[in-house]
């Protein structure tokens, strides 16, 4: 299914030389962001938040007003006709009629993909459950770039919750698309990676390897990308609490390192972090997100100035198949086409979260 519009859904659905631009044009926006204040003068933006957040929030909204554009939209869905059982669908095709681009957040995986289906403006996914985050992929890549000053041949540790982390799935994906990239993925076993994201960096021939600690691998580390434990995504307070604390970076664990490590962390954080670590010039989160707001700038002219055409749907609905995961948006919007794409001869995987199912 061909949407009418440009969306960014999924990074990967955009050549790399894409992602360069964007993050080429977010670099020229943070040296001169002068030059670029009424890029989007008398556009609106609409932001539909139906789940906290902060920096993602205040970061595109900080990014539209900056560059001479207005805003409308909720980040309570309890304050719109949402709590009156209104759909995603007619949701979305009620706000993008107002707006020239539309940011969704949403707690279930594959929601931004169903919203593009019938919204009649630009979508930009700002992160679907513990699926997707392209723009804090965005994000990322623009601070590797400023920071590490290259976005290839370094060996990036992940550390935490990689099984509910949408922004570890999203930044694996697109790192394992330069050259020389290594990976160290640092879980319990109850928090691993994700099997399809590790298919795509064994496709990609990715080197990565998963281990249990963070000290044995502190010394390789050219990155370390730090993550909290998601309480909301656990079933119940007590597999959360069975898994928080697990890892926690500490100014002593530092001492392994190297001097030029750079540590990031989408945010927000609660203890995986000493703050005495804040200290230590090797932490950039705090200058990650606001690199945040100058890729998302470098975003929305991106997208309001793109004429092409989005694929929203490249599979096939499948008689009898449907997706298993409870949290996925096809289990919640009843009226959507369950789209399958087919993985050799045995396995559907579903179109809007990448569950895997088994073919009977």
């Amino acid at each position: 299914m061909i949407s009418s519009y440009p969306h960014l859904i999924d990074l990967n659905d955009y050549p790399v030389s894409w992602w360069n631009d964007v993050v080429e044009l977010g670099e020229k926006i943070k040296n001169n962001p002068e030059i670029y204040s009424g890029a989007c003068h008398n556009k609106i933006m609409a932001t539909l938040f139906y789940e906290p957040s902060t920096r993602t929030q205040m970061s595109f909204q900080t990014a539209m007003l900056r560059l001479g554009g207005r805003l409308i939209g909720f980040d309570n869905p309890a304050n719109s006709s949402v709590s009156k059982g209104e759909t995603l669908k007619d949701t979305t095709k009620i706000v993008s009629n107002y707006a020239d681009i539309l940011v969704m957040r949403h707690p279930v995986a594959g929601a931004a993909k169903a919203a593009a289906l019938s919204a009649d403006c630009p979508v930009i996914n700002a992160g679907d459950s513990g699926h997707l985050h392209p723009t804090q992929t965005l994000t990322d890549l623009l601070t590797l770039k400023c920071e590490k000053g290259r976005l290839d041949n370094l060996t990036i540790g992940l550390c935490g919750d990689l099984i509910n982390g949408r922004t570890v799935h999203s930044l694996l994906k697109a790192m394992s698309c330069y050259s020389g990239n290594k990976f160290i993925l640092i879980s319990t076993p109850e928090l691993k990676l994700p099997s399809y994201v590790k298919d795509i960096l064994t496709a990609s021939g990715c080197p990565f390897k998963e281990v249990s600690t963070l000290e044995e691998v502190l010394p390789e580390l050219d990155v370390l990308y730090m993550t909290r434990i998601q309480q909301e995504r656990f079933a119940s307070r007590e597999e959360y609490l069975a898994q928080k604390d697990t890892y926690i970076l500490t100014t002593k664990k530092l001492k392994l390192a190297k001097p030029d490590l750079i540590i990031l962390h989408p945010l927000p954080r609660v203890d995986e972090i000493e703050i005495a670590v804040d200290e230590d010039p090797r932490a950039m989160y705090f200058n990650q997100a606001k690199y945040g707001m100058y890729v998302r700038m470098a975003l929305i002219i991106t997208m309001l100035d793109l004429d092409s055409k989005t694929t929203l749907l490249r599979g096939k609905v499948v008689k009898g198949a449907s997706c298993k995961n409870p949290n996925c948006i096809t289990c919640s919007e009843s009226y959507l086409p369950k789209s399958f794409i087919t993985i050799g001869e045995t396995m559907l995987e579903c179109e809007y979260c990448n569950e895997r199912l088994l073919l009977r």
